[in-house]
């Protein structure tokens, strides 16, 4: 039997961040808000994304570390991994935070979660189909789409015979791998790579494209190929798997090169990162005439609007970039012109972005490629770590920043890092970039000494003068 809840002003479906985002917007303005979640509460950041993958590059950086025998006079070791030890660590990070930020965030501020699986029905009202049985029908004002994405593998040979791994059953192996092959060579397959290189497996990266991190900057991927090289990782660019088997408990990869050559790679496991797309399988989005793009995106307006004015869409299900912070800005705006008719925007022009390698990768902005297509006349210029301070007491200077600036304006258009914090140096490339300063104001900027932002300052400083001559302390 159906019963029938109705009265709510929004209805989510989803419970990770643009759909925690959306309902305590709603909430704080007096609204009457109900959530839906199929799964786990906390969407992909705090279960399987960013959170369980940053505490295992955590650990794994840390034992790495206490291989690394550069400061003169201190000697450090360590043991063997204890691999069940160290999931069961992450688990219990997992569950704390998911608890703490999502479970008794939504019971302080008093909404509804029902558990069970949503599909659109006409109306537009929700059919769902609750986990402890039976069907309720749920009718609201306003439905938000916040169902994030999902690992996306290609069609490859073999592949669902052999079995394999994603980032999300990567980080629930009961045991080290050996050996692993790992398919991308963007941000998720790069810190999976290095995750596991450190903890003692043997890792071979495979990439379709001409060059690890492809959409990085040149200068990026030549060094982060670099360090791989250094720690032990072997790399195919160019090239992609055209058929997968097993054989004697391994997975025997033909691997095509750009060249038309073929080699065999075999490894203990097979790792997939070719990306994610957006989960919208089984919400019977055409019943609410709700329109889906090419990749299962939910297509929507600058104000988050689907083509029918009643649904809203947020976070990665809506193909825009797949950041938490997104998804989160994302669900504040969509309930804000939901509920309040706002018809707000977002500007994504100063959005940066960060790969958790060590070096880590961190953009915001132009590419110097991405300039050019546009029309620009830029100009460049790149400062290798071995001119800044930080990286020299740090005893690591690999890396570099790269400023892409217009030529005749001086307009910063774009900053790029590797180095140690880079995350934190492109959040002021980020605040630079949308107060639109120029490069001489950049390299005015206060930045504090023996700090990596302070190459970024340098960096700037290399459009007119040659830092390179300068004394270290020399601002």
């Amino acid at each position: 039997m159906t019963k029938t809840a109705s009265g709510y002003d929004l209805a989510v479906i989803g419970s990770g961040g643009a759909a925690f985002a959306a309902a305590i917007a709603a909430q704080r303005a007096g609204k009457r808000v109900l959530m839906v979640e199929r799964h786990t509460i906390g969407g992909t950041c705090v279960n399987t994304g960013c959170v369980p993958s940053k505490a295992l590059l955590a650990a794994a950086e840390a034992r790495h570390v206490a291989f690394d025998q550069r400061f003169p006079g201190i000697t450090t070791s360590a043991g063997p991994v204890d691999f069940p030890a160290l999931i069961a660590g992450k688990r219990g990070l997992v569950e704390a935070l998911r608890a703490e930020k999502y479970t008794d965030l939504a019971e302080e501020y008093g909404w509804q979660i029902l558990r069970g699986e949503a599909r659109f029905v006409e109306g537009p009202a929700l059919e769902v189909t609750l986990a402890e049985g039976g069907i309720r029908r749920v009718e609201a004002a306003h439905y938000l789409v916040a169902t994030g994405s999902a690992p996306w593998t290609p069609p490859i040979d073999g592949l669902a015979e052999v079995g394999y791994l994603t980032s999300t059953t990567a980080m629930e192996l009961d045991a080290l791998p050996e050996s692993l092959l790992v398919v991308g060579g963007n941000a998720i397959g790069l810190e999976q790579a290095q995750l596991f290189a450190r903890l003692g497996t043997s890792v071979t990266v495979v990439e379709a494209l001409d060059r690890l991190a492809p959409f990085e900057e040149p200068e990026i991927s030549q060094t982060i190929e670099g360090v791989f090289a250094d720690e032990g990782v072997t790399v195919h660019t160019g090239a992609e798997l055209a058929r997968v088997r097993r054989r004697d408990g391994q997975v025997v990869a033909t691997v095509r090169h750009q060249d038309g050559g073929e080699i065999e790679l075999s490894a203990e496991q097979l790792l997939v990162a070719t990306g994610r797309r957006p989960a919208t399988a089984g919400l019977n989005l055409e019943a609410a005439q709700v329109k889906v793009g090419s990749h299962g995106e939910v297509v929507v307006d600058e104000y988050l609007r689907t083509t029918n004015p009643r649904i809203w869409a947020a976070g990665d299900v809506t193909g825009h970039p797949q950041y938490v912070y997104v998804a989160a800005a994302h669900g504040t705006l969509a309930a804000d012109n939901a509920l309040n008719d706002a018809r707000r925007v977002l500007d994504y022009t100063a959005l940066p972005r960060v790969t958790f390698t060590s070096p880590a990768i961190a953009s915001v902005g132009m590419t110097e490629a991405q300039a050019l297509e546009a029309g620009l006349r830029c100009e460049c210029r790149v400062l290798p770590l071995e001119y800044v301070p930080r990286a020299l007491v740090n005893r690591d200077t690999r890396g570099l920043v790269k400023l892409v600036a217009d030529a005749e304006s001086g307009r910063l258009l774009g900053a790029h890092v590797i180095a140690e914090s880079a995350g934190e140096v492109i959040a002021v490339a980020g605040y630079a970039l949308a107060n639109r300063m120029d490069v001489a104001q950049v390299a005015e900027m206060w930045c504090p000494y023996l700090t990596m932002a302070e190459g970024l300052k340098l960096a700037a400083q290399t459009f007119t003068r040659d830092v390179t001559k300068l004394s270290c302390c020399a601002g």
